[in-house]
């Protein structure tokens, strides 16, 4: 099930991904086993607001850094094992997608349940 751990799991990473594009020259990153990292303790056992929370603060920063960036900076890129090269442009259109595709799951979810 996709929860606000797994979305904030996904968007650490994303972070990290283009201040690794920032700072270095087109970095090969790697991947994570995103169930895995759901199983952990954090993933299981923590409140669902503790996510909610980090991912309030982690978009704000994020929101400072692209706010920053100059249209050349915006072409730095990075390395991925399955996509190849990806550019910070192309990756916000991912991320953006990505948070909109997990408020539909939990939209969804509430409209199941009646929530």
């Amino acid at each position: 099930m996709t929860s606000a751990f797994d979305l904030a799991d996904a968007h650490l990473n994303g972070f990290a991904r283009f201040k690794l594009a920032l700072t270095e020259d087109v970095p090969a990153i790697k991947t994570y086993e995103e169930t895995l990292w759901a199983e952990t303790a954090d993933g299981r056992d923590a409140p669902p607001e503790l996510s909610l929370r980090l991912l309030a603060a982690l978009h704000g920063r994020w929101t400072i850094l692209l706010e920053s960036l100059s249209e050349r900076e915006f072409g730095r890129a990075f390395s991925h094992p399955q996509r190849g090269v990806m550019t910070i442009d192309k990756a916000i259109q991912l991320y953006a997608w990505h948070g909109l595709h997990h408020a539909a799951h939990v939209s969804a979810l509430r409209a199941r349940q009646g929530w």
